[in-house]
């Protein structure tokens, strides 16, 4: 399999009490900063409740990220396709791929959230049906056709898009979380998958067996799904040492549980922590954790056991909070970029191999000095010059350089 992409998904997830303006430019200065440091893509949800997930369009945030970023893919995590008519979703995916010069990334989904369903009137048990038809039609509509189709919740009457996606073919993504749904969708499709679910100890459980469900529904359907296009989504926050991550996540950790997980979603079986220490213990410090709070070498091994359960996926995503201060959590961000990434892409073998190369070679490598040694000891003049500049302190800074103490030595008998 290729070589393991990161990137960043943003739901986004804002404790309420900060000015919404503030919290935007600074979602979209994190965009650019994850952007200079080398990640592969960005990801950005659709919520219309809760307080704590305050975008609303993930196409028009996009837009705003691509003025202020360069090679990061972006990517809608997700739309949710059931509030929108197909035909003007597709219209604003092209819009945003011409915007951002060829970098979108099209992630579908149900709607995650009951309320915002609610609020439109939707069924939930309609929703999941209603992903599959719009995505179906999306598909036709990007491919150029031109379409006519009568639903319960929409109409296309001889409906063509006037312009495409500058992108040959826009990659297109449906979420995924513990049941199976998702995954089918992706491969009767030929989708990638965007697998949420993996944030929680279940998720991380069930990852194993998620993928044949897309193997298995693609090979119904006549398409191919491949490794490469899944995405998988962890929980972290880094530091230099497990103490001081622990330090800077513990607070804010247990605010986003008790205050947003138990005291908003009242997600069923899920208690509020007592204390900042207990909330990074039962996160982080437990079997089959989904989170690290820790130091890069910990990421590493988390990121390693997670693919080989998993049986490899293409791009891990690391999920976006505030646990920690916003300097701190740029800092995690860096240390990331800087040691996880190039270890988990195997970047560094070269360098590790080169040196180990040299040490093993010593005795070879050492022709090297004499051959200085033996022109320096053949020239009168550069014999007592060495003389008298090792009596002076001097020093031959080279990877060649021989024994200088012991020639000058002899070169004075």
């Amino acid at each position: 399999m290729a070589r393991m992409k990161f990137g960043a998904f943003l739901a986004p997830h804002h404790p309420i009490g900060e000015h919404p303006m503030l919290q935007m430019r600074n979602d979209i200065k994190f965009a650019a900063q994850l952007d200079a440091l080398g990640y592969d893509e960005f990801w950005v949800g659709e919520h219309h409740s809760t307080g704590w997930e305050m975008i609303a369009s993930p196409e028009m945030f996009l837009a705003a990220v691509g003025e202020h970023t360069h090679r990061i893919r972006l990517g809608t995590g997700v739309v949710s396709l059931p509030y929108h008519h197909p035909f003007t979703i597709a219209q604003r995916m092209v819009q945003l791929d011409h915007m951002t010069g060829g970098r979108v990334i099209f992630g579908t989904g149900p709607g995650a959230l009951p309320s915002d369903a609610h609020m439109l009137g939707i069924d939930p048990m309609t929703q999941r049906d209603r992903q599959d038809e719009a995505i179906g039609v999306i598909q036709r509509l990007f491919a150029g056709e031109r379409v006519s189709h009568k639903s319960d919740w929409f109409t296309l009457q001889d409906a063509r898009l006037q312009l495409f996606p500058l992108q040959e073919e826009m990659p297109m993504v449906t979420a995924s979380s513990i049941s199976p749904s998702g995954m089918t969708l992706a491969g009767k499709y030929g989708m990638g998958v965007l697998s949420i679910g993996s944030n929680s100890d279940a998720g991380l459980a069930a990852l194993p067996t998620q993928w044949g469900f897309a193997e298995q529904a693609a090979a119904r359907s006549g398409k191919t799904v491949d490794r490469a296009n899944w995405r998988v989504l962890m929980s972290w926050h880094i530091a230099e040492t497990r103490e001081e991550a622990r330090a800077q996540a513990g607070k804010g950790l247990m605010h986003w549980h008790n205050e947003y997980t138990v005291g908003t979603l009242m997600r069923p079986g899920a208690l509020p922590f007592k204390s900042p220490d207990e909330a990074v213990d039962q996160t982080a410090f437990v079997d089959g954790a989904a989170s690290v709070i820790g130091t890069p070498d910990d990421l590493v091994a988390a990121i390693r056991k997670l693919s080989t359960s998993a049986g490899g996926f293409g791009t891990v995503l690391g999920f976006a909070h505030d646990w920690a201060n916003r300097e701190n959590t740029a800092r995690s961000w860096d240390l990331v970029a800087r040691y996880v990434i190039p270890e988990v892409q195997g970047l560094l073998e070269g360098y590790r191999t080169s040196r180990q190369y040299v040490i093993e070679n010593r005795e070879w490598f050492e022709r090297a000095g004499q051959a200085v040694l033996s022109k320096i000891m053949s020239h009168e003049g550069a014999a007592a010059a060495l003389k008298a500049g090792m009596q002076a302190g001097a020093a031959l800074n080279s990877p060649n350089a021989p024994d200088l103490d012991k020639a000058a030595a002899e070169a004075g008998e």
